[in-house]
């Protein structure tokens, strides 16, 4: 069977029954699926997605295990009584280790929710993009679904898509990229083309935080005083 990857700029233009048998991937670079990865990799239990404040409180009020954390934002900043905001940064090991965290976000965990038909789900970020590449490695039908920002299309998930496909095509040449994935592969390419390896010179670090603070989730967070975030989320493999 031939190996089949596509891309999905929003969760919304996802075909109907499109990911069912797949192994989806959700990015949203600044910040849900960065700060996830944080997360886990400073031991939280695990990650709980929720659409909306409401349904956060609820699950939170009714599980059964250590008091979870609640986390999330709403405007790009914490959620009034909630224990973590959106941040990277605020997820290390001292707040986070062995606790669940229930979390909603503007755009990410939609875009978590919407990949539910999906047979694996995978959260992608550049500060993980090996780990998830190496995680793509056997599976036949992958689709890469990006969050967005308020229902547009935005760079930064874009260019990580990209990345993706780079990589996964440069290891299986067999591998059939759809007409949206090789539009990001080709941004990527001209974005960064000799970002790739772990050992990853100063200067194209540079780049990718420059691309990722004119992107629109960018914008967003320099409003908001964030840009440590923006340079977070740049850092490739940061959480391998």
């Amino acid at each position: 069977m031939t190996r089949q990857l596509d891309v999905h700029f929003l969760p919304t233009l996802i075909p109907p029954r499109a990911v069912v048998g797949s192994a989806v991937v959700v990015i949203d670079v600044l910040r849900a699926s960065t700060t996830i990865a944080a997360a886990l990799d400073a031991g939280a239990s695990d990650v709980v997605p929720c659409l909306d404040v409401d349904d956060a409180r609820r699950i939170a009020a009714e599980s059964t295990c250590t008091r979870p954390l609640l986390g999330g934002e709403r405007g790009g900043e914490r959620i009034a009584g909630f224990d973590l905001g959106n941040s990277p940064l605020e997820y290390t090991t001292q707040r986070v280790a062995g606790r669940r965290i229930v979390f909603t976000t503007t755009n990410g965990t939609r875009a978590l929710l919407a990949a539910g038909d999906a047979r694996r789900i995978v959260v992608g970020a550049f500060v993980n993009v090996s780990a998830v590449a190496d995680a793509l490695a056997a599976e036949e039908k992958i689709d890469l679904v990006c969050a967005g920002t308020n229902g547009e299309v935005t760079a930064e998930d874009v260019l990580l898509a990209g990345l993706l496909a780079e990589r996964l095509a440069t290891a299986d040449a067999s591998l059939r990229l759809g007409d949206t994935a090789t539009l990001a592969r080709q941004g990527w390419q001209q974005t960064a083309a000799a970002v790739g390896d772990k050992s990853i010179p100063t200067s194209l670090v540079t780049a990718l935080v420059a691309a990722l603070r004119q992107s629109t989730g960018g914008q967003n967070l320099l409003a908001l005083g964030m840009d440590a975030d923006i340079e977070y989320a740049a850092q490739i493999d940061r959480h391998p």
